[in-house]
């Protein structure tokens, strides 16, 4: 389907400023860009029991988060060190591995 529109923009990106090849790009990929869901209380709630459960008996688990830098999902892997809610980030045992709390959207535990 990008071959089908971008057709025509190929056809004159020759006569095209850089500039505006740059605006283009950054404007093909702004529509490629993710939003990040609104939980409901219950899947906040299975959540919130799923990271007790891996804290407590310290297993491992993923959790999926939305990095708001790269407007997409990302997964990270590993066991729990600490659940911080009055920062709001959950820190893992990787090395600088923290994870903001809002922005988790699943944890899987293993």
């Amino acid at each position: 389907m990008a071959d089908i529109n971008d057709r025509g923009t190929k056809k004159w990106t020759a006569m095209m400023m850089p500039e505006h090849e740059e605006m283009l790009r950054q404007l093909w990929q702004e529509q490629e860009y993710k939003e990040k869901p609104i939980l409901d209380e219950q899947k906040q709630m299975e959540i919130d029991t799923k990271l007790q459960l891996a804290i407590n008996d310290d297993l491992m688990i993923e959790a999926e988060y939305y990095d708001h830098d790269l407007h997409d999902f990302q997964k990270i892997r590993g066991r729990l060190l600490m659940i911080d809610t009055f920062a709001g980030v959950l820190r893992f045992d990787q090395a600088d591995s923290v994870v903001s709390l809002p922005d988790v959207v699943d944890v899987v535990v293993e």
